[in-house]
């Protein structure tokens, strides 16, 4: 379940915060104001979509927006949940065989589990099941991967052009030396070109990037998850043994949680006969 991740906005925020909050320590209202410079931020944001430009195709430009919006979202995944689910595939196809898990599949959401099944349901060997489904896998990590880049390259070109910034206010500066008093005020400003640059490639652009690096390798454990489940009950497996091969792939904390969940289902079993 597509859910919105807060943490994004929260972090770039914070992030925000401390780097306002430190100029106004030190510099007041007039040094937060020395800061703000729109010639800078239009070469440091113009050069950056120039490059962006050259570098990808229309159609990976076209993609910028939804690898953003990504990075806001998190798709939550209950493993202990696919784990009963499988389990519970598991129980009916040992007992009425794997075509009656189609009407089980009306209340699957998730395309990839129901092609697993379907694929099971069709009769395909196993090691061909495993091959159809790790190529989807592949062509996810690949489309990921592609969808990546673009923010990758925005945090390599971010400071460049920062820099660029930095010597172009360096060599108008140096065409008026004959007036000390600005050699100051000129500096600061040709430096905070190298600020923007900065602050957008290591606040936004590559952290951005990692967490949708994070998001991609979360969904391939996932569909690993799912495979091995596809497979076990294709195969005819115990429901049991099944349910203790998936439970290997749950952290300490989700096993702990399987493990509370099932105490707590025994107890009530257990009040509701003592009551009967």
């Amino acid at each position: 379940m597509n859910r919105r991740d807060l943490l994004t906005p929260i972090g770039i925020a914070i992030g925000i915060m401390m780097l306002i909050f430190g100029i106004l320590v030190n510099g007041g209202i007039r040094g937060f104001i020395g800061f703000a410079d729109i010639t800078a931020a239009l070469i440091v944001l113009g050069g950056l979509t120039a490059a962006l430009l050259v570098n990808f195709n229309i159609s990976q430009i076209k993609q910028t927006k939804n690898v953003i919006q990504a990075a806001f979202k998190r798709n939550d995944q209950d493993l202990n949940a696919l784990i009963g689910l499988f389990e519970r595939l598991s129980e009916r196809a040992r007992r009425e065989g794997l075509l009656a898990l189609e009407n089980e599949l009306e209340d699957v959401d998730d395309p990839y589990i129901r092609k697993g099944i379907l694929l099971a349901i069709d009769g395909i060997e196993p090691e061909v099941i495993h091959d159809i489904m790790d190529a989807e896998i592949e062509a996810m990590e690949e489309r990921h991967s592609r969808g990546r880049t673009i923010i990758e390259k925005a945090a390599e070109y971010a400071p460049a052009w920062g820099m660029i910034g930095t010597l172009i206010g360096l060599v108008l500066m140096l065409q008026n030396l004959e007036d000390p008093a600005t050699l100051g005020p000129s500096m600061a400003v040709a430096l905070v070109t190298t600020l923007y640059g900065t602050i957008l490639a290591n606040l936004v652009f590559t952290p951005m990037a990692g967490k949708l690096e994070t998001r991609t390798n979360e969904e391939v454990f996932t569909k690993q998850v799912i495979i091995e489940g596809v497979i076990g009950v294709q195969s005819g497996q115990n429901p049991r043994i099944l349910k203790e091969k998936l439970s290997a792939f749950l952290s300490e904390e989700d096993k702990q949680k399987a493990d509370e969940k099932v105490k707590t289902e025994e107890e009530y079993a257990e009040e509701s006969f003592n009551e009967a």
